[in-house]
């Protein structure tokens, strides 16, 4: 249940970091609508970077362990949109990609590990729609929030995202070894 809950978790705040970068740039910061455009995908080039350097990385670090810098590096991303400075939320995009990047491949990998081959295809395929689902559900829910109370909860909205990702990873933590 732990891994469902935590692709769900990783997968929304991925997506709304994707979805609702700029308008918060936009609304919070007052930074020209093509500009932030432009900036709210340096979140997809720290991902990119992420992925490349996780590649690596994967050669000496076991998927828990990627999980685990992931969601290091990713926290740090958070904490730094808090700072009222727009400059802060322009690296701590960057940081929230790079830690997101190693998050999906090594939930994935691990999956054949902690559940078996014969069942590993079947349970990713359930992974598969609890990531779709909190892709589905969450990003709306924050346009909701956005635009009945203010998108500068954003940095708080992921940080509960993040909060509740980092809980379920350590209770699958807590019950596998490998």
């Amino acid at each position: 249940k732990e891994i469902l809950i935590t692709f769900f978790f990783y997968c929304a705040l991925e997506q709304t970091a994707i979805l609702w970068a700029s308008t918060y740039l936009v609304d919070h910061y007052s930074v020209l609508e093509e500009v932030a455009a432009s900036l709210a995908s340096l979140f997809l080039f720290g991902m990119t970077i992420g992925r490349f350097i996780s590649g690596f990385m994967s050669v000496k670090f076991n998927d828990k362990k990627m999980i685990l810098i992931g969601i290091s590096i990713l926290s740090l991303g958070v904490i730094l949109l808090f700072i009222p400075f727009k400059y802060f939320a322009y690296i701590g995009l960057v940081l929230i990609g790079l830690g997101c990047a190693p998050i999906y491949p090594s939930i994935i990998h691990l999956t054949p590990i902690l559940f078996g081959e014969e069942k590993s295809q079947a349970i990713i395929g359930v992974e598969m729609a609890f990531a779709y689902t909190g892709v589905l559900c969450m990003p709306p829910l924050f346009g909701i929030i956005a635009n009945n109370i203010s998108v500068s909860l954003f940095p708080l909205y992921l940080l509960i995202l993040l909060i509740v990702l980092i809980l379920m990873n350590l209770l699958m933590n807590k019950k596998t070894t490998y």
